[in-house]
């Protein structure tokens, strides 16, 4: 008899490895060797079961260690961490926004977030408007990045001025050369999202918050 850990582990190994497509209850309990019925018994529903998956591998996420001298480096160490496991674990990522479970997967993250702003300083309204500053920062670039992977080379160019229209021609020929080429996300991510902390903690505040 499969236990509730089990089922939980089980399904969220068959998302990263073949997508959310693969996760259905009868699919699941063929790679248990259970009826259906234990499932539901232990979990409940698909979109429990989703609720479920989701809420377990953001738990996981959590368990990596936040790196930073000061709350400033760990807010940024946050940030980079939703973004780098998101990404590292696509298929969950994706589960999650199909099913408006987004806000699961980051949880303890964004909790982790919340108690280094605190740390350097940054509470109430500041806090919560900080923190969607943050997240809408993080949640954009890995928008763009999901949306990227499933784009044709050919449109992972960065606007339509690939084509050299006439109407373009006042534009600097250098400027038209780079927009018609792929940005390097990662690194766009990186400078936006440190220009969006700096405005919220400041290096100099970080550190002063532990004066």
């Amino acid at each position: 008899m499969a236990t509730g850990d089990e089922i939980l582990d089980r399904a969220l190994a068959l998302v990263e490895a073949e997508g959310a497509e693969a996760l259905t209850m009868r699919r699941l309990a063929g790679e248990l060797g259970v009826a259906t019925t234990t499932i539901y018994w232990h979990v409940g529903n698909r979109d429990d079961l989703v609720t479920a998956v989701v809420r377990r591998h953001g738990e996981q996420m959590a368990r990596t260690p936040v790196d930073g001298d000061t709350a400033r480096d760990r807010v940024l160490d946050v940030a980079r961490l939703i973004w780098r496991t998101s990404l590292e674990h696509r298929e969950v990522t994706r589960l999650a926004a199909s099913h408006g479970a987004s806000a699961l997967q980051a949880r303890e993250l964004e909790l982790a977030m919340a108690r280094e702003l605190q740390a350097a300083g940054v509470v109430g309204t500041a806090a919560r408007d900080a923190m969607r500053a943050i997240t809408a920062c993080v949640g954009g670039f890995l928008v763009a990045a999901l949306r990227t992977d499933q784009a044709p080379e050919a449109l992972r160019r960065t606007t339509v001025l690939a084509d050299h229209d006439a109407d373009d021609e006042d534009l600097n020929p250098a400027t038209r050369e780079a927009l018609a080429e792929p940005a390097d996300l990662p690194a766009v991510f990186e400078s936006t999202l440190r220009a969006v902390v700096d405005s919220i903690v400041p290096a100099d505040l970080s550190a002063n918050a532990y004066l």
